[in-house]
């Protein structure tokens, strides 16, 4: 396929569903995603769409947001990964609210296995997903359906949060960054997350790689409010997520890891990740706190050898 061909095929698939993932439109156009993302850049330039981390969206900047359709194909492994994780942080007989979004939904799939547990939402995915989940108590809170992400929204879904306090909130959005935190592009959704976050004595937000970096309209957890930080690990030369990820833990937010490496690999720009003096600190699942990157190389075994043969000469 000729490179005007491919590119026109992504504009296609990006206008047909708002937002698809570099791994996707690699899939579809049957090449690499270095090449995928090369053909993003130069439709990008011509102002068709905007590239994000992981994929490519319609052009509109701060005042656009996907739908639940465009944004469910959007990183999926990883927010399978990140929902392994997070669900892994509640114990059975706690109080919790889970707020609205496609990484949200997949932490419900899992907390339905958490007896004795109560789920506080305004997410109708949310509450479905815990529907016929044995000793699981769902309380819907009140307002307007928002139909694009099947949510609550609105004076009645704040309101009925007034009073309430639980042990964790667990929220996503549509970007985050160091500076502001996490942030949506839909004002009445960032109110109730508002609301959400003042019920919790803690906020852990899931956001996977993709988001780190963005920011947009309305800031709904200010960095300083975050707990805790679940997300996936950034591809190894995306400089804009680690350095993120650097900052944010800089400010106190404790990094959760999920996984490994993540999917979508060297991005074609041929950067390098940037040394860091201080290591992050980060926590995986199974593990002991571990560092994304270490500032000190291993000590060389031979190096060791020479300095004990020239230690016992000395004796």
């Amino acid at each position: 396929m000729f490179a005007a061909e491919r590119r026109q095929l992504i504009l296609e698939m990006v206008r047909a569903n708002g937002a698809v993932s570099l791994r996707e439109l690699a899939r579809v156009v049957q090449t690499s995603e270095v090449t995928v993302r090369r053909d993003v850049r130069a439709l990008e330039a011509e102002g068709l769409l905007d590239r994000r981390h992981g994929g490519a969206v319609l052009p509109g900047g701060f005042t656009r947001e996907s739908g639940f359709p465009q944004k469910s194909h959007l990183a999926t492994a990883e927010k399978t990964a990140i929902a392994d994780v997070a669900a892994g942080l509640v114990e059975e007989g706690e109080a919790v609210v889970v707020g609205a979004g496609t990484t949200t939904q997949e932490l419900a799939r899992r907390l339905a296995r958490v007896p004795g547990l109560t789920v506080v939402t305004n997410s109708l995915l949310v509450a479905q997903a815990l529907a016929h989940a044995n000793r699981v108590e769902v309380v819907m809170t009140g307002g307007t359906l928002r139909g694009s992400n099947y949510a609550l929204v609105g004076s009645g879904a704040e309101q009925s949060l007034q009073g309430l306090r639980v042990s964790r909130a667990f929220l996503s959005g549509s970007g985050l960054t160091a500076e502001r935190g996490l942030s949506t592009s839909n004002m009445l959704s960032a109110s109730v997350d508002r609301a959400l976050v003042q019920a919790a004595a803690e906020v852990v937000v899931l956001a996977d790689h993709t988001k780190l970096g963005t920011d947009t309209m309305f800031q709904t957890v200010p960095t300083d409010v975050m707990t805790r930080l679940v997300t996936d690990e950034p591809p190894p030369h995306d400089d804009r997520a680690a350095t993120e990820l650097q900052a944010l833990a800089d400010q106190g937010v404790q990094i959760t890891v999920a996984g490994g490496t993540a999917a979508g690999g060297v991005d074609g720009m041929g950067a390098r990740r940037p040394r860091r003096e201080s290591p992050l600190p980060v926590q995986r699942r199974g593990g002991p706190t571990a560092q994304l990157r270490s500032a000190s190389p291993l000590p060389d075994p031979g190096e060791r050898e020479r300095a004990r043969v020239a230690d016992m000469r000395r004796r």
